[in-house]
């Protein structure tokens, strides 16, 4: 951690065991934990909580001051699961009022110049390949993945273990354990290759995707689906996550994909 090219303002706390590149600065107020390395040219400010054997790459800038106009200078945080790694000129802003923080979960994986806004709230095992970009107020679930180029719109909602395609305008929620690609947005079927990969059985995707043949395939609107779903299928906390988050959306969920040709 000696190094004498980098800068480290003498109220961070950094464990005995970081390593910390040439030309680094790390602000006041940031707590670095043990196992974590830092590239060179990176820049955290304060406010920034990065957890145990983390990676970050060269020009990541951490906890930067919202891009948002009623920011005034409150004491917001930044903060990065253990096991996360960010690679190079990725910009994670901290938080604003409204949250208090941005929130990277653990065993992430933040590709290339992506950005992530303030109040952004992402959970643990999330993949988002490069330049993907979310703007404020985000809630991304675990084991989703953003392919490169997406683009999320404020306030969305994306649910677990969902898929969006590269080059995605996200401007409505993604539910849970679907795939979304086209323009715009539009449900494409179930993340059932991610699902196989984190051991959903055979049986348990195929009562994932009768759910969303109700929701999407059938002649209902969303409220009418979730009625028949609620009423006629079988609790399961799957289900129950797929019905809750219906219910939670305030931006509306993402429509259905209908081939006119």
């Amino acid at each position: 951690m000696n190094q004498p090219l980098a800068y480290v303002h003498p109220g961070a706390k950094i464990a005995k065991n970081v390593v910390i590149e040439p030309f680094t600065t790390i602000h006041n107020n940031v707590v670095i934990g043990e196992g974590t390395w830092i590239g060179s040219n990176v820049t955290i400010m304060e406010g920034a909580r990065i957890g145990k054997n983390c990676n970050i790459f060269p020009g990541a800038v951490i906890s930067g001051i919202p891009q948002d106009l009623k920011f005034k200078d409150e004491e917001t945080t930044v903060e990065i699961g253990d096991g996360t790694t960010i690679r190079e000129y990725v910009t994670i802003n901290r938080g604003t009022v409204d949250r208090g923080k941005t929130v990277v979960g653990k065993n992430c994986w933040i590709m290339a110049y992506c950005h992530i806004a303030h109040d952004c709230i992402v959970g643990d095992n999330c993949i988002f390949s490069n330049n993907s970009t979310l703007a404020g107020h985000v809630t991304v679930g675990d084991h989703v993945v953003l392919a490169g180029m997406t683009a999320v719109h404020q306030f969305c909602m994306i649910g677990n273990h969902a898929f969006v395609t590269g080059g995605s305008l996200v401007r409505k929620d993604v539910p849970p354990y679907v795939k979304g690609a086209r323009e715009p947005l539009s449900y494409v079927g179930i993340n059932s290759i991610g699902l196989r990969r984190r051991g959903f059985t055979p049986q348990k995707i195929t009562e994932i995707q009768n759910i969303y043949r109700l929701l999407y395939q059938k002649n209902y609107n969303t409220s009418q689906a979730s009625e028949i779903i609620e009423a006629e299928m079988e609790a399961t906390p799957e289900r129950d996550e797929i019905l809750q988050f219906i219910k939670n959306s305030k931006r509306g969920i993402m429509k259905g994909y209908f081939n006119s040709n």
